[in-house]
C-alpha cells in the first residue's frame, strides 16, 4: 500500500469515527423537542366600552297654544263686563260703568284664558337615549413560566401555549403554528 492511500484510509476512518461519535452523542443526549409549561398568567387591561341605550318615555308638557295674545278671552271678558257694567247706574254713569265693566272684564278674561292655557297639558311618548358603559378585560398577552431541561424561565407570549412550547435548535418557538385551510 502506498503512503497516500494509507493516509486516505486513516483520514476516512477518523472522519467516520468523528461523525459516528457526534451522531451517537446526539442519540444519547438529544435536545428536547418541547419545553414544559409550568404556569400561564394572562396580562389584562380593563376596557370601558360605551353603548347607546334607548327607550320610550312619557313626557308631559304644555299643550300648544293657538291664541298667543289671548284675544278670545279678552274679547269675551270685555263683552260680559260691558253687559254687567251696563246694568249699573243711569245716564252718564251708565256709560262709565259699561266702559269700566268692559275694561275689567277684558282684563279678567285675558287672565282666565292665560291660566287655562298654562294648565292645559298633554302627554306624549318620546324616544330618549343615554350612553351607558360596559366593562370588560382585554388580554394583552401571557407571562409563561416553563421548564426546558434543568432550566426554568419566563417568557411573554401573545397566545396561551397550552401545556408545551415547541423547541427548535435549543430555542423556544414562540409563534403559533399556522394551519392551512384545505382548498
Amino acid at each position: 500500500m502506498n503512503k497516500s492511500m494509507l493516509i486516505g484510509v486513516v483520514a476516512g476512518a477518523a472522519a467516520v469515527t468523528a461523525i459516528g461519535g457526534v451522531a451517537g452523542y446526539k442519540v444519547l443526549h438529544h435536545e428536547p423537542a418541547y419545553a414544559d409549561v409550568v404556569n400561564v398568567e394572562p396580562l389584562t387591561k380593563n376596557v370601558r366600552t360605551p353603548h347607546k341605550v334607548c327607550g320610550e318615555e312619557a313626557v308631559t308638557r304644555q299643550a300648544p297654544v293657538k291664541d298667543q295674545e289671548r284675544l278670545a278671552g279678552t274679547a269675551i271678558g270685555a263683552v260680559l263686563g260691558g253687559v254687567l257694567g251696563n246694568q249699573v247706574g243711569g245716564g252718564t254713569g251708565k256709560t262709565v260703568a259699561t266702559v269700566a265693566g268692559a275694561a275689567a272684564g277684558g282684563y279678567a278674561g285675558n287672565r282666565v284664558q292665560k291660566n287655562m292655557q298654562e294648565s292645559d297639558r298633554q302627554t306624549v311618548m318620546e324616544t330618549r337615549c343615554r350612553t351607558e358603559y360596559s366593562n370588560h378585560k382585554k388580554v394583552l398577552g401571557y407571562n409563561v413560566t416553563y421548564h426546558l431541561g434543568e432550566k426554568q424561565g419566563v417568557v411573554r407570549m401573545d397566545h396561551d401555549p397550552g401545556q408545551r412550547i415547541p423547541v427548535k435548535d435549543g430555542q423556544l418557538v414562540l409563534t403559533p403554528a399556522v394551519t392551512q385551510n384545505p382548498s
